[in-house]
């Protein structure tokens, strides 16, 4: 059992019809039939979408996202269309909130790995593959590949678990030419963004993207390059065969399969609150990657 710890009542706005409550966006639509997503300060953990918050940290991934969307605009389109706050939306929703095109989104959770980690590591020690594809032997964790690969997942609702699943799965699911689009666009993305953070200290570990179709065009969307959809570890530590620190909410991970939390991952209680110190550990990380990377102040 897993899902909302306490799941919110989301905003009602005057000429936006809600949708659906993920884990850390509200889905909304306005009445030009453009989706509204606003991101919350949720945390998720573990299937669970924790009761305590991280401040800021919605902003930032918004934030975050837009300054990536700028420096993949000639490799890849995205869905953004405007920042502009929809009239009557709260003030809170300032700088957390994208108007989007709607798309045909194709249902597989696009994940891309440059670094033996996760369960892609722990597939690795079974079986020596990844989502079925061959490794040399001699990795361990935290290992650079040989080269970058695409482990597609598929897309699990809140409280479920995204399940890897193979190319050809994936082929047969969403068709050949779809799989052959989404492989090669979350091959050349990864890579981009790869070089891209590594030149700002910066290793992108692994990251997961989503992409819709409209039209014939594949665009990408949702959030991309956050430390809550990446593997983000400073390159000055960066020492394969323990686990690396990281920039991304591994620390709060950390916390509650340690033994302070007193929490059980393995029953079917929910997880405890965070204590203050995590939350500003927490955000600290957040604000940390977003200045690493953009090379601005947050303010």
């Amino acid at each position: 059992m897993s899902g909302f710890v306490e799941k919110p009542e989301p905003v009602q706005v005057s000429g936006l019809t809600h949708l659906h409550t993920g884990k850390v966006r509200e889905l909304y639509q306005n009445e030009a039939g453009e989706l509204v997503m606003v991101a919350s300060d949720r945390m998720s953990a573990y299937d669970w979408v924790l009761p305590s918050e991280i401040p800021d940290k919605g902003r930032v991934l918004t934030q975050l996202s837009l300054w990536w969307f700028d420096q993949l605009a000639d490799l890849m389109p995205n869905h953004v269309l405007s920042t502009e706050l929809p009239s009557g939306a709260p003030k809170d929703w300032e700088g957390r909130t994208l108007i989007c095109k709607s798309l045909q989104m194709v249902p597989v959770e696009c994940v891309a790995r440059g670094y033996l980690t996760g369960s892609g590591l722990v597939e690795y020690d079974d079986s020596r593959t990844v989502c079925g594809l061959a490794l040399p032997e001699g990795l361990e964790n935290g290992s650079e590949l040989p080269a970058p690969i695409f482990t597609p997942a598929t897309k699990a609702a809140v409280g479920e678990h995204d399940e890897n699943v193979s190319y050809e799965e994936v082929a047969r699911q969403v068709g050949a030419d779809t799989a052959a689009q989404l492989r090669q666009a979350t091959l050349a993305v990864y890579g981009r963004a790869r070089d891209i953070a590594r030149d700002r200290g910066i290793i992108l570990a692994d990251t997961k993207f989503e992409f819709g179709f409209e039209g014939d065009q594949l665009i990408i969307a949702d959030e991309v390059l956050t430390p809550d959809s990446s593997r983000f570890w400073p390159v000055d530590t960066w020492q394969p065969g323990r686990a690396q620190p990281s920039f991304d909410k591994q620390y709060v991970r950390d916390w509650l399969t340690s033994p302070a939390s007193g929490w059980d991952r393995t029953s079917e209680q929910p997880p405890p609150p965070l204590p203050p110190e995590v939350v500003e550990r927490t955000r600290a990380k957040y604000l940390e990657a977003y200045e690493l990377l953009t090379g601005s102040h947050w303010s």
